[in-house]
């Protein structure tokens, strides 16, 4: 298993991929956390994270690239 920095190294577009993903699913699970979301707004944090995900599903499919 690479570390996000070798990772970074053998497909820098693979990392950055990643760390949006992580970052949308961090920022979804403190907004949950710290506040009362409207349906709007949990639907939108949550469609961030989808989106996130299918961009790197993408990504590792078209280029066989993945951790």
């Amino acid at each position: 298993m690479c570390s996000l920095a070798i990772l970074a190294l053998c497909c820098p577009e693979h990392a950055r991929l990643e760390s949006e993903f992580l970052a949308a699913r961090n920022r979804f699970c403190s907004r949950i956390q710290l506040a009362n979301l409207s349906p709007t707004e949990e639907r939108q944090l949550a469609v961030e994270v989808a989106m996130a995900i299918a961009r790197l599903k993408e990504h590792v499919a078209e280029h066989g690239c993945q951790r």
